[in-house]
């Protein structure tokens, strides 16, 4: 039965709108008009929920008539929306009622040929192959894999400990695991910049207008109305641009550079905050002894910004700190894009501390979250702590020792699952081998796992390479586990479910969890449900689930003032780490080239968001993949000068060609890009044979960039690549 057989017999019908013209069976004429009046008559339900088409999960109003999702508007009340939603998250209303759902239990038996199965028998095979394998191998050579969000952590990672292993990664460990590595070294968790509130900041590729939240874009357009000074520098004049005083391109990969050229200023000029670095920190002198060396003269022969600009730029810095901050963002151009990521993120965390601007007012900040309470163990005993060491090397001396062990390194299981010591693998609402780069390489490793189980609403290029695919219910047709915000104020949200289930077999992941661990034996470890775990999460706030399925978001009072402190190894603000140089990294930050230069005949490949898309979820959204299409989004960056040598005019058709792949895109030809940077979109180029939404629609940055991953952080190297362009058919 189709979504619309589904939604509109006329049973349905009458029971959603509550008619009473009719009854069930009953032989009376029921025509379009009676229809169509009592549909416009019906009764709209609005529930409080959180949008699923991106990581920022911004809370809205979803409003429901005759059983079905008609719109949804912003809840004022959650931090990242504030009464906003982006297109991407009206155009995720479309989700539950998608062409390229997932409907049933499937089990693969060739390339690109899976048959439905019941559960029972999903359940059943798993299981048993499962047992198997922990007989023959044990638990150590097992992982969860997961985009992490409450509902999931909570079972996917009990269920991995109740069998046994420890490993258990995240989307994050592709994202942005060396900025977790840098920042543990130098400040401990990351702090946030207050932008709104800053005399002058510094972004350095962290596109507000374009990267997930509206309360980003909010905090930016702020500082533009108050006249707050911001500069820009990014390798591509990016859409944030327009509310920025100034953007200043700057050759990829070097951004590190330009840090250490601020940092010699500040302290050559003695602009930093000498009580904070002698009240807080460690390390300094090494610190000053190494940055000498790396002049703004110095700086502009790597960055390709001039010198008297750098200067500026540091001066201004230090003349308005404490309110002057460098937005750290998340991944930006660095992260876990370059090899030298992890010094990068070292340096602006190292910047900001010569600025002293940490605790402080217009400058960097830690969130607080709330105290959320949990289970009681002594009627839900949790599983024992895993005695096997982790697969992925993360944590572990002689293997990534410096990274972020709970979010882990998908990169790393991929490498060592091509070498054939991965056994297991759960991979939940994930799309590693999509999001990763060289997806060919991560086809032939996640290939080489005995037993891969893929839970998920869509048909995604994970999917269509694992061995069972069990069907989620979307974002709008489940309830999900208590989430804690984090900001300037703490809070609480929750998902509420919106709509039934329109594909009777799909199953909420917190369902399928405790009934695949009792088919393993282990179902004493969920002897609860998911409103059980929910309400002890709320019970120390004095809150219950009523009130967030009705309020949807509560914000809690913010917390006293704290004295200012560093989770560090130290507990001090570290220039120098003690912990790098012991596992034989630079103590202090360095120069380090990235290892991908452009020449005279090639570009480095860059990547980044759009404002309609994130990644090749919302690129299978059919709203915003026809803005996409109507105003070519897809298209590669050229610089217009370079294309002007090379005969390329702009909307011309040209061919990208890597070490590992050759592509065709057309060409958007501007000069809003540095000469030695070509840029492309992501989430375009989806090539699951049953994504027929996205499918065929331009070409990802991730086909072009070999297998490489950052040794200290343990995530991939995307934008290590250079690429040759021409013009097609020459």
């Amino acid at each position: 039965m189709s979504v619309f057989e589904k939604s509109f017999t006329r049973r349905n019908f009458l029971k959603a709108t509550t008619a009473t013209l009719v009854v069930a069976g009953s032989t009376e004429a029921f025509s379009f008009g009676q229809w169509q009046k009592k549909a416009e008559a019906a009764e709209v339900k609005i529930v409080p929920s959180l949008c699923g088409s991106c990581s920022a999960e911004c809370g809205m109003w979803v409003h429901v008539k005759n059983g079905r999702v008609w719109k949804a508007t912003g809840q004022k009340d959650h931090p990242s929306s504030r009464g906003k939603l982006c297109a991407r998250g009206h155009a995720a209303l479309s989700v539950p009622y998608h062409k390229d759902r997932i409907t049933h239990p499937m089990k693969r038996l060739g390339d690109n040929n899976y048959v439905p199965v019941s559960w029972e028998e999903a359940y059943g095979e798993i299981s048993a192959k499962l047992k198997d394998l922990l007989a023959k191998y044990g638990p150590q050579p097992m992982a969860y894999i997961e985009n992490p969000r409450p509902t999931g952590s909570f079972y996917g990672r009990r269920l991995a400990h109740a069998i046994g292993f420890p490993t258990t990664t995240t989307h994050h460990s592709i994202c942005f695991n060396s900025r977790t590595a840098a920042n543990n070294h130098v400040i401990g968790p990351l702090a946030t910049a207050d932008v709104s509130n800053a005399k002058y900041v510094l972004f350095l590729g962290r596109n507000y207008a374009e990267g997930l939240s509206p309360s980003n874009t909010a905090a930016l357009t702020t500082a533009y109305e108050k006249g707050i000074k911001v500069v820009i520098v990014d390798p591509r004049h990016n859409a944030a641009c327009i509310l920025a005083n100034e953007w200043v391109p700057i050759r990829p990969g070097t951004d590190l550079g330009l840090l250490l050229g601020i940092a010699n200023v500040l302290i050559q000029e003695n602009l930093y905050d000498k009580e904070f670095v002698e009240q807080y920190s460690l390390g300094f002198d090494d610190f000053r002894k190494t940055v000498k060396q790396y002049t703004p003269e110095w700086a502009q022969t790597v960055t390709d910004i001039p010198a008297a600009k750098i200067y500026e730029i540091a001066r201004d810095l230090g003349k308005n700190r404490p309110t002057a901050c460098i937005e750290q963002g998340y991944k930006a151009p660095n992260g876990a894009n370059y090899i030298n990521g992890p010094d990068t993120f070292r340096m602006m965390a190292i910047v900001n501390g010569l600025l002293g601007n940490f605790g402080k007012k217009g400058g960097m900040n830690w969130p607080s979250g709330p105290r959320l309470g949990s289970l009681d163990k002594t009627k839900h005993p949790d599983p024992p702590r895993p005695k096997v060491k982790r697969c992925d090397g993360a944590g572990i001396k002689g293997e990534h020792p410096l990274a972020a062990v709970a979010a882990g390194s998908i990169p790393e299981i991929t490498k060592r699952a091509m070498e054939g010591k991965i056994k297991f693998v759960l991979t939940n609402r994930i799309n590693p081998v999509r999001t990763c780069i060289d997806p060919g390489y991560m086809e032939k490793a996640f290939h080489k796992i005995d037993l891969h189980v893929h839970c998920d609403i869509q048909w995604s290029e994970t999917a269509r390479v694992a061995d069972y695919v069990l069907p989620e219910t979307s974002f709008l047709e489940r309830e999900d586990l208590v989430a804690g915000l984090s900001g300037g104020r703490p809070g609480v949200t929750m998902r509420s479910q919106v709509i039934d289930a329109i594909h009777v077999e799909t199953k909420a992941f917190d369902q399928i969890v405790p009934e695949l661990a009792e088919y393993l034996g282990l179902g004493k470890y969920f002897n609860f449900t998911r409103e059980d775990v929910s309400s002890a999460m709320l019970k120390p706030l004095k809150l219950t689930l009523e009130d967030l399925r009705s309020k949807g978001t509560v914000m809690l009072p913010a917390p006293a003032a704290k004295p200012l402190a560093f989770a560090t190894p130290s507990k001090m603000f570290q220039f120098s780490s003690k912990e790098y140089a012991e596992h034989g990294y630079p103590a202090v930050p360095v120069w380090q080239a990235p290892l991908a230069k452009a020449e005279a005949d090639s570009f480095v490949l860059i990547s980044g968001k759009q404002a309609i898309m994130s990644h090749v979820f919302s690129a299978n959204h059919p709203f915003v993949l026809q803005i996409a299409k109507d105003y070519n989004l897809e298209r590669i960056w050229i610089n217009a000068d370079r294309a002007k040598r090379l005969g390329i005019k702009d909307g011309d058709m040209v061919e990208v060609t890597s070490p590992i792949a050759r592509k065709k895109v057309r060409a958007k030809v501007t000069e809003r890009i540095h000469p030695e940077a070509a840029w492309l979109p992501l989430g375009y180029g989806a090539y699951s044979p049953w994504l027929k939404t996205a499918g065929g629609f331009g070409v990802s940055p991730n086909d072009f960039v070999p297998f490489q991953i950052e040794p200290i952080g343990g995530a991939c190297l995307f934008m290590e690549v250079t690429v040759k362009i021409r013009k097609a058919g020459e």
